[in-house]
């Protein structure tokens, strides 16, 4: 009788490694779509925040998500290997003008960055279905020390960048593209 419990389960795992497969390869597909991928981010967090609005409550559900956000912005920000906390052998961020140009890589990519956004909008929203999470609390203040921490932590971000001199954004750099014709070299500046 060992075997019924087993054979049981079986449609279960089929049904969640096929639900995984096909969610991986939609994820697969929307990866070089990122406005499309935002645009949609945009739209979950507009129903998110409608949802708060018309309930009028869960604001402690919604100050955890702007930390987390908050977290997960300074991770995009940041570059993957800090001079301030280690010394690597590998690429670095150049600190004076005559060091050599390495590329700007993300501790957090583009891609994990909105996915987790995404992930968390989504999180909250289903929990915003459960009155257990509706603490009464007055959200005026949890907005203004909100405001508090991120000003302050972007500060200090801003400063960091001042000081190892890197740009975590593509704004005015050159894009490659393809070639117009016999001696153009396909480069862009915008």
């Amino acid at each position: 009788m060992e075997g019924d419990g087993a054979d049981a389960s079986a449609p279960f795992v089929k049904w969640k490694s096929d639900f995984s497969r096909a969610f991986q390869y939609y994820l697969d597909k929307s990866t070089p779509h990122s406005t499309g991928r935002w645009l949609g981010t945009v739209g979950v967090a507009a129903i998110y925040f409608l949802r708060v609005y018309f309930v009028q409550g869960f604001y402690i559900i919604t100050y955890g998500l702007g930390i987390y956000l908050l977290n997960l912005l300074i991770g995009f920000l940041s570059p993957l290997a800090d001079p301030e906390l280690e010394v690597t052998d590998g690429p670095a961020l150049p600190t004076r003008g005559s060091d050599e140009f390495k590329p700007f890589v993300r501790r957090l990519p583009e891609f994990k960055f909105w996915y987790s956004i995404t992930k968390a909008f989504c999180v909250a929203f289903v929990m915003t279905f459960f009155s257990v999470f509706d603490v009464p609390v007055f959200w005026p203040i949890l907005l203004c020390y909100w405001i508090v921490l991120l000003f302050l932590t972007m500060k200090r971000q801003i400063m960091h960048m001042i000081k190892y001199k890197y740009v975590p954004f593509n704004i005015g750099k050159q894009k490659y593209g393809t070639k117009k014709g016999p001696g153009s070299s396909g480069l862009s500046k915008d």
